[in-house]
């Protein structure tokens, strides 16, 4: 009865109808949540799939032109993208091989094939190439012959060792670093401790799309246009002082260039959706490594 005099009956049936609403968001907002993991799970399963289709295709193109040319026929005995658990326990792996004294030769080939892989691969020294850039393993007795892609590639080298010279942060993020997203319309980015995202920060700038007929003309628009993207990537600039090294900076092609300075490594990304999930999506893209059986 006091209740009902004092208003807080009403309130009361206020607040349970409000946490009612609240429970009910929260479920939709979970279920919402949920239902966007396993979009990103099929994604992620779809582009390695279309990844093997496309290096098989790659590899019967090559095959077809060499064998036009009369050239000898050589093929990776398979190829495939390694990235977390499955990137971890190939290393070991790897690591795990011991050879007599310089039984086990690694190399970094950017370009130019080392003679010491040229003697012990034969025809299939033009694998190396073909794989290129990347860290090169091979043993004495031919049980191992494989070439990896790491994200952070070290200078080239050449080193004949009882066993394979690997770092885990070629392959692994390791320790503190940031990585930067940029493209013309959103910028993200994170600082890190190995795999975990410690703080972020994201925004996005209004760019005009197409130019449509009607308006402005075509020189204003392009103008216009690129006025907004050079403001774009100057926020996108200063954001970067706050940075902790190593830098990775990733993005548009086109726009990496700006940022070769000061980053320690750029390389090109399509990553997208808001800022915070086009980071997600990009850090899962740039800790991949790409192996080929040689």
């Amino acid at each position: 009865m006091l209740d009902r005099l004092l208003g807080r009956a009403a309130l009361k049936e206020d607040i349970a109808t409000l946490q009612s609403e609240v429970d009910s968001l929260e479920s939709q907002l979970e279920a919402a949540t949920e239902r966007r993991r396993d979009a990103v799970r099929e994604r992620q399963a779809a582009e390695e799939t279309v990844n093997r289709l496309e290096d098989r295709v790659t590899e019967l193109e090559d095959r077809v032109d060499r064998a036009e040319s009369g050239g000898v026929d050589v093929a990776f005995r398979g190829e495939s993208t390694l990235r977390g658990q499955d990137l971890e326990e190939v290393l070991d792996r790897l690591a795990s091989v011991r050879t007599g004294p310089e039984g086990a030769v690694t190399a970094m080939v950017e370009e130019t094939v080392p003679d010491v892989l040229r003697s012990m691969l034969g025809d299939r020294s033009t694998l190396v190439s073909r794989a290129a850039p990347a860290l090169v393993l091979v043993d004495d007795r031919d049980l191992v012959a494989v070439a990896l892609r790491p994200p952070v590639a070290p200078a080239p080298f050449v080193a004949e060792e009882m066993r394979f010279r690997i770092e885990r942060d070629w392959f692994l993020p390791q320790g503190r670093y940031t990585l930067a997203l940029v493209r013309s319309d959103r910028f993200a980015m994170g600082t890190y401790e190995g795999g975990e995202r410690v703080d972020y920060t994201g925004f996005e700038s209004q760019v005009k799309g197409d130019h449509s007929k009607g308006g402005f003309s075509q020189a204003r628009f392009e103008r216009r246009r690129d006025e907004q993207i050079e403001s774009h990537l100057e926020k996108a600039t200063a954001a970067l002082d706050d940075a902790a090294d190593p830098l990775f900076v990733v993005g548009e092609s086109t726009l990496l260039s700006r940022f070769r300075d000061r980053a320690t490594l750029t390389r090109a990304v399509d990553a997208t959706g808001s800022p915070r999930e086009a980071l997600a999506d990009a850090h899962d893209r740039f800790w991949r490594t790409r192996l080929f059986r040689l």
